[in-house]
């Protein structure tokens, strides 16, 4: 089945950078756009970037722009969130995420805490 396994996230202060990861498994990596997510405490769970499967096209939610750059290796099946610049509002819970038709699959997320 669909696994997605997020890792790097943590306690970071203003100003820092973090790198995020997402190991996908058992599906065709390099055919589906990936996306990450975040959802912060009292807050719905909102689209941060995403990705195109082959071309490498990229969308970013307007608050991260020029800060953030999502990146995939197809060759590792894994996708990337580089996130600059950090500020306290930045702090969620951050989701890998595949959508194979109608089909929404997640992983069970990383926390990341921006705080002096």
């Amino acid at each position: 089945q669909v696994q997605l396994v997020e890792s790097g996230g943590g306690l970071v202060q203003p100003g820092g950078s973090l790198r995020l990861s997402c190991a996908a498994s058992g599906f065709t990596f390099s055919s589906y756009p990936m996306s990450w997510y975040r959802q912060a405490p009292g807050k719905e769970r909102a689209l941060v970037a995403r990705i195109s499967n082959t071309r490498g096209y990229t969308d970013y939610a307007d608050s991260v722009k020029g800060r953030f750059g999502i990146s995939r290796d197809n060759a590792k099946n894994t996708v990337y969130l580089q996130m600059n610049s950090l500020q306290p509002e930045d702090t969620a819970v951050y989701y890998c995420n595949v959508r194979r038709g109608s089909i929404d699959s997640w992983g069970q997320g990383t926390q990341v805490m921006v705080s002096s």
